[in-house]
């Protein structure tokens, strides 16, 4: 999820870690101290539902209102989809997309105090007998290299048809993980990314047969989903 810069004073600063490995990616994002906040699953079989989450300093979920019209817009390909949610944060576009019968969703983030918070969720909510969940505590640059490199998209049961993109605003990160999704071999064919950030989604440079399907802005905030 998007994270917005902290205010907070020296003192009450957070342990920092770094993105990805190489002088490439070596970037650092606030991990954050334990505290409790909640979303709401706004459709699907959970819709209505609170999920609980640990605060990470600087971290929110995708809006509402956001959330409602990605959706909209996903509609039936969630249905038996395999999902993958990056810096997933509180888990928000993951958990909505298995309310909305999303068949399995990898989250990943490199707080420990979200996906632990994202892993004791898990265990509360009412799976369906086919849906599974995987939740990995790695930067995303780094979980994508080692997806690549072992072929693990044939050892977790398939590629990707669906990926949740939205890293901390202030790192302007999408540019080099879309580059890192895109030429990599955890996509299917077809497969659509949604993305959010701070800037123009039109500005992305993007390889054919990729492009820009859907876009929209809310507030500060562009989205839209990226497809072939």
């Amino acid at each position: 999820m998007a994270r917005k810069p902290s205010s907070r004073s020296s003192r009450a600063l957070p342990k920092l870690r770094h993105v990805g490995s190489g002088a490439k990616f070596d970037k650092v994002v606030a991990i954050g101290q334990a505290g409790r906040q909640s979303l709401r699953i706004i459709g699907g079989e959970w819709r209505g539902r609170k999920i609980p989450f640990a605060t990470v300093i600087g971290l929110r979920p995708t809006q509402d209102r956001v959330r409602e019209t990605l959706f909209n817009w996903l509609s039936g390909p969630v249905v038996g989809a395999r999902c993958l949610d990056l810096f997933a944060g509180t888990g928000a576009l993951g958990l909505e997309a298995l309310s909305r019968g999303a068949k399995h969703v990898t989250f990943v983030d490199l707080s420990n105090i979200a996906t632990t918070s994202l892993k004791d969720n898990l265990k509360q909510l009412p799976l369906a007998g086919d849906q599974t969940t995987l939740v990995e505590q790695k930067s995303s640059f780094d979980w994508l290299k080692n997806y690549q490199a072992t072929e693990a998209f044939a050892e977790q049961g398939g590629q990707y048809q669906v990926v949740f993109l939205d890293p901390p605003f202030a790192l302007a990160l999408v540019p080099d993980i879309l580059k890192a999704l895109l030429t990599g071999n955890c996509l299917a064919h077809g497969a659509m990314i949604y993305v959010e950030q701070a800037q123009p989604l039109a500005e992305l440079d993007l390889p054919s047969p990729w492009k820009l399907h859907r876009s929209k802005k809310a507030g500060q905030v562009y989205y839209g989903l990226i497809s072939q």
